[in-house]
């Protein structure tokens, strides 16, 4: 069998396309705190922390896919 291909190509626009539903997802969670009890919102504020981090950790990755697409992805 004939190893999986690493195409980079696209990687960019995946993570954008990520940040993106995640950014979604925060606001929608947002939302639904108008309804929840103390303790689901203190859980909705926690997921939302860790969705700002996995945000930036992404912006970051695209920086460095950015960076690796301008340099034809030389290793």
């Amino acid at each position: 069998m004939k190893p999986n291909h690493d195409d980079r190509r696209d990687n960019v626009e995946k993570l954008q396309d990520m940040v993106q539903n995640t950014l979604e997802n925060i606001e929608k969670a947002e939302e639904t705190m108008a309804f929840a009890s103390p303790e689901e919102r203190e859980k909705i504020r926690e997921k939302n922390h860790r969705r700002e981090e996995a945000i930036e950790a992404m912006r970051a990755e695209i920086k460095d896919e950015a960076r690796a697409r301008e340099k034809g992805y030389e290793l």
